[in-house]
């Protein structure tokens, strides 16, 4: 059975943690399926979203246990997986459908945008077992206020969803019948951008604030002269004047 199940809708492309039955841990084999599912997005151009979801009850327990700790073991693939859900060029939306701790979290972090269950629990439980959230800081760092991230990784307790999104981990919450719908809204607004146009800006989020002002507004004034002179801003621009649709936004359902 795969620890891992991907379905295309369309543009969209779903990637289920699906082994519920071992709170989806991020075992060796569950981290190899995930790399073989972001090379389908990767090598599919026609993919402009991906959702990110799980089975059952636990989105995902953090790494496992029994094997993480050998080398070359699960920490260090899950370092990649999580550099992979980064640079995607297609948005990433996290679909948290329930609890997320340890490397978990840094999964949902590591999402352009995620909606967790209002039920769902979060924590960063790393230090409670010996260990530090070494990996995951990497993604979940540049979301938090360091004093945000002192107390939650220091403390190692559990918090609720809300307060995830107050964090910065997460987007928003929503009811468990609610999900759907919230992550339909946001899929539909990603599919009215233009797909070059969202890979760059994946790509300026993270990398210009970690850029000195000179070099960030130099990068920037690249960037927005790049787009302007593309085709795609030109048919952009077009559709916008004559009030229809751009050529990449999918038909209306009828």
């Amino acid at each position: 059975m795969s620890l891992v199940e991907t379905a295309r809708q369309g543009p969209v492309l779903t990637i289920t943690l699906a082994d519920a039955e071992h709170r989806n841990v991020l075992s060796a084999p569950m981290l190899e399926e995930l790399h073989g599912a972001l090379d389908l997005a990767e090598a599919s151009p026609d993919v402009r979203v991906v959702i990110l979801t799980n089975a059952g009850h636990v989105f995902c327990a953090g790494a496992d246990l029994a094997t993480a700790a050998a080398p070359g073991g699960a920490p260090r693939d899950l370092t990649a997986v999580l550099g992979r859900l980064q640079d995607l060029a297609a948005p990433v939306v996290g679909r948290i459908a329930g609890h997320c701790v340890a490397g978990g979290v840094g999964l949902a972090a590591a999402c352009d945008l995620a909606i967790a269950t209002s039920g769902a629990t979060f924590g960063f439980t790393e230090v409670r077992l010996g260990l530090v959230p070494a990996m995951i800081a990497v993604v979940c760092l540049p979301k938090m206020r360091p004093a945000d991230a002192r107390a939650t990784m220091l403390r190692g307790g559990r918090f609720d969803a809300a307060e995830a999104a107050r964090l910065g981990l997460i987007t928003a919450t929503a009811e468990p019948e609610d999900l759907d719908g919230a992550i339909a809204a946001i899929v539909a607004d990603l599919l009215a951008g233009e797909p070059g146009a969202l890979a760059l800006t994946k790509r300026l989020v993270r990398e210009l604030p970690a850029l000195d002002r000179e070099t960030a507004f130099a990068r920037a004034a690249e960037m927005s002269a790049a787009r302007f002179a593309s085709e795609a801003a030109r048919e952009g621009i077009a559709a916008y004047r004559e009030k229809r649709p751009a050529p990449w936004v999918p038909p209306a359902a009828p």
